[in-house]
């Protein structure tokens, strides 16, 4: 006869290994002019997330964590929490300008949040798994959710092998303006070398085109593989960003606009050469709410998904 305890103590084994999603949705965005993280979008009601969340639960995905502002909590939690809470395990933690370590002062000048790496350290007692990092308002697709969870599911707690999505740059722009992207380099089995962020990325009459701070332009080919922010990590990577948001602030806080992103973190590993970053071709189409003028084209994107 099986032991009742000895069956719930091997199906929580089985569900701990399981990796978890932790979504991003802390943003202001400014450029679209509301919380498009709660916009609905899809045929049948369906938010951005809601379609990251399913698709992350078919994956393998066992626990889902949010990050979001404190204004935000009551409409998330009718929203968003009430419809997961059956399906899979759920939390959530809170991004504010004044969660800053010791000895360090809020810059009253700051308005924005301090930036996606900062995001990701605020939720670092919800997550003791190997873990995914997705933003809100991105639509990723479903082959990008198993191709995660398959490596996460070889992920060890201490592993220092991380991965990323990569996706290629002509399925990721916008059609009414421009967009900033983690642009690539790869090596020939596919190890992230290198990552640079690029703000003004644009589709031009002559090609795909950056546009430099100093007014020219870097061409860019269109299946370059770019960063949508759809990371994969073990728990090791909390204890690195504890220090390097300290060395941030050391350097940056006077700086109201200054930002604590994962790119500038994930170059100091590469640079340090004390993390690898295999990343994870997809050749889904990405799409995103950037500007209002995008909504009217998700929607339809989602609606032919059914």
């Amino acid at each position: 006869m099986t032991d009742l305890n000895t069956t719930f103590n091997m199906k929580e084994r089985t569900e701990n290994r399981k990796p978890a999603l932790l979504i991003l949705a802390a943003g202001m965005g400014s450029r679209y002019g509301g919380l498009k993280q709660l916009d609905v979008l899809g045929p049948h009601g369906e938010t951005i997330m809601d379609y990251s969340i399913n698709d992350a639960i078919e994956a393998g995905f066992g626990k889902v964590v949010f990050v979001i502002r404190k204004s935000m909590e009551p409409d998330f939690k009718e929203f968003i929490l009430n419809k997961y809470e059956a399906k899979v395990a759920v939390d959530y933690r809170f991004q504010e300008l004044d969660m800053l370590p010791a000895g360090f002062a809020l810059n009253l000048e700051r308005e924005k949040p301090y930036g996606t790496a900062h995001a990701i350290l605020v939720a670092k007692d919800a997550i003791k798994e190997p873990f995914a990092v997705i933003n809100a308002d991105d639509f990723y697709g479903k082959a990008a959710f198993h191709a995660m969870a398959q490596f996460l599911s070889r992920t060890d707690n201490n592993s220092s092998d991380f991965a990323m999505i990569g996706y290629k740059l002509a399925n990721t722009l916008s059609e009414n303006g421009t967009v900033a992207r983690g642009v690539c380099t790869t090596d020939s089995i596919q190890n992230l070398l290198t990552i640079e962020e690029m703000t003004k990325i644009q589709r031009c009459p002559d090609g795909i085109k950056n546009q430099n701070p100093d007014g020219s332009f870097t061409p860019l080919a269109p299946d370059t593989p770019v960063s949508m922010n759809f990371w994969g990590f073990s728990p090791l990577f909390f204890n690195c960003l504890e220090q390097l948001f300290i060395d941030f602030l050391t350097s940056c806080n006077a700086n109201p606009a200054s930002e604590f992103m994962i790119p500038s973190v994930i170059n100091y590993f590469l640079a340090s050469k004390t993390a690898t970053f295999k990343v994870l071709s997809s050749d889904s189409q990405w799409f995103g709410v950037t500007y209002q003028a995008d909504r009217a084209g998700v929607m339809e994107k989602l609606k032919q998904l059914g």
